[in-house]
This record gives C-alpha cells, structure tokens and sequence, in this order.
C-alpha cells in the first residue's frame, strides 16, 4: 500500500463528504449524489487497498 494512494483515496473521501455536504445544504441533488459517490467509491478504493495489503503480508499472494 503506497502513501501516495492512500492519500489520494482519503483526498477523494473528504472531497466527497465536502461536496455531499454542500449539495445537501445548497438542496443540489445533483451535487449531493456526486458527493456521495466520490465518498462511497474513495471508501472503496481504500478497503480495496487494505484487502490487498492483507493478503500480500500474509504470504498467500499467488505467485
């Protein structure tokens, strides 16, 4: 698990929760959605990148 794309990941999270936020106070359903799928798909990237790590310390990567 690179720094660089942990902090993209978490960079997208926050830009997500921010916009989902701003959507929901401005009542933009457009930018409320787009907010939360740039949280939910930061969220995944993360646990996706956690997932590998996992396996890759374990020692049962396929080689």
């Amino acid at each position: 698990m690179t720094v660089s794309r942990t902090i993209r990941n978490q960079a997208q999270t926050m830009k997500g929760r921010i916009t989902e936020e701003l959507g929901r106070v401005t009542r933009n359903r457009r930018l409320q959605r787009r907010g939360t799928t740039d949280r939910v798909s930061g969220s995944l990237k993360q646990a996706a990148t956690k997932a590998k790590g996992a396996f890759r310390r374990n020692g049962s990567s396929p080689r």
